[in-house]
This record gives C-alpha cells, sequence and structure tokens, in this order.
C-alpha cells in the first residue's frame, strides 16, 4: 500500500462520524479508499456520505458490539482498521466519579479495541493489512479529571502491541499501530477536556493553550495517520501525534 494510493483497498473506521475519525475517513477516501464509516448516529455519517459519494459506505453499528465487530469485518474484508471509537469521559476529580463513571471508557474504548483487534487476528486480514488504534497522550502523562480515560487508552496501547507480538509470531504479516495523539481543542472530546483543565487551572481557555504550541486538528490527524498506514516503514508499534506530525515511542 501506498499512502498516496489505496485505490482497491477497503478501509474501516470506527468512530468515523466526528473528530479524528471523521478526518480520517476523509484522508482515507482521498488517497483512493473505499471507506466504511462506523458510528452510532446515522446522521452524521449520511452528510460525510454525500459529502465523499459512494467510495464511502455509512454504516450505523455499536462499534463495541463483537457482533459487530466480527460481522462488519467478514461483510467488507477490509485491509485497513483505524479503530477510533470511544466515549468522551465525563470531566471531574477522582472522588466526584462514580465506579460506573470512572470505568466508562474501559467499558467503550477498550471493549471495541479488544473486539476489532481480536477478530482481525481471527479472520485473519490478510497479509499487508495495517491495524491502526488511537490511544491518548494521556496515556503518558495522565488525566486526573478524566476518570479511567488515561489508564484506559494506556491499556489499548498495550493491548495493540500484543497483537503485533501474535501478528509476528503466527507470520501473519498485519502491521498493529497505537496512535497517541496530544490533547487539542479542535475535537468535541479535547475541547471540553480543555475547558475542564484550564477551569481547574483557574484560567480561561485561551491562557491555558498560550504555551502548548499549534493546536492538532483532525484534517492533520487524518493524513499523518493515512502516511503510516500507507508506509510500511512506520514499522514502530506506538507514535506520539501532534500538530508536527508522528514521533515513534520506545
Amino acid at each position: 500500500m501506498s499512502a498516496n494510493d489505496l485505490s482497491g483497498t477497503t478501509a474501516i473506521v470506527t468512530g468515523a462520524s466526528r473528530g479524528f475519525g471523521r478526518g480520517t475517513a476523509v484522508a482515507l477516501h482521498a488517497a483512493g479508499a473505499h471507506v466504511v464509516g462506523i458510528a452510532r448516529d446515522r446522521a452524521p455519517l449520511d452528510e460525510l456520505r454525500a459529502e465523499l459519494g459512494d467510495a464511502f459506505t455509512p454504516v450505523a453499528a455499536d462499534a463495541a458490539d463483537p457482533v459487530a465487530a466480527g460481522h462488519l469485518i467478514d461483510t467488507y474484508q477490509p485491509r485497513v482498521l483505524v479503530l477510533n471509537a470511544g466515549v468522551s469521559p465525563l470531566s471531574r476529580p477522582l472522588h466526584e466519579h462514580t465506579w460506573e463513571t470512572f470505568s466508562r471508557p474501559w467499558d467503550v474504548d477498550v471493549r471495541h479495541a479488544f473486539h476489532w483487534t481480536r477478530e482481525a487476528l481471527l479472520r485473519p486480514l490478510p497479509p499487508g493489512s495495517a491495524v491502526v488504534a488511537l490511544s491518548s497522550g494521556a496515556a503518558l502523562q495522565g488525566s486526573p479529571l478524566s476518570g479511567g480515560y488515561a489508564g484506559a487508552k494506556a491499556t489499548i496501547r498495550f493491548l495493540t502491541a500484543y497483537a503485533a507480538d501474535e501478528s509476528e509470531r503466527a507470520r501473519l504479516g498485519i502491521r498493529f499501530t497505537a496512535v497517541l495523539p496530544q490533547l487539542t481543542p479542535a475535537t468535541g472530546l479535547g475541547a471540553a477536556a480543555v475547558a475542564a483543565y484550564a477551569a481547574r487551572a483557574g484560567m480561561d481557555v485561551e491562557a491555558f493553550l498560550k504555551d502548548r504550541g499549534p493546536a492538532l486538528t483532525p484534517e492533520q490527524a487524518g493524513a499523518a495517520i493515512t502516511t503510516l498506514i500507507g508506509d510500511p516503514g512506520h514499522d514502530q508499534r506506538a507514535y506520539l501525534l501532534t500538530a508536527a506530525g508522528l514521533r515513534p515511542l520506545n
């Protein structure tokens, strides 16, 4: 696969209706892939279909449902999976969470990544396929206002590395990569987190962001993920993603 030409490739993107998932769906489409976009809400997927045309297939489904994961991989036989679906965490300090709100990212983000990764290995996807799982920069630095979010995203990174090991052991030729985007106000989830952390620091959002550098956009994320998918030379297990691009993580 080449990042500039994914013609003939089918890509499934979970959480494709907004944020990094939408940016990635658009970038993969521009590179020639047929993109199957998955989200719970059909309306924004239909809007994306109107924008991208017949090379985008909208599917309203729960990405954390193991039946959906197996069924959609069997139906569309993708060579690319971008696992982006996740819940927006409740922005509260630890003692204001219940176990249910604290663990919600595990019930959605980790569960979803587990099911799709497992199905990619079980089928298995064809040699040369790529699976990219969206983790978070919070996995490196923690996130004290988001309950179990940082731990869930760290687990997605571990899970992806475990899958890469299994692919190598079985000589499947499937590339598994975790991408850890930095905190950004350019997505709905990120904007809520930025506002919460700014308030915690007693600052307005503009002041909070002043020294953080350029904000990562969904378009930049989509372009970087598409480049990673199309270039087998991007063979590290995990990358930090900022507005400056991808940086390998040890």
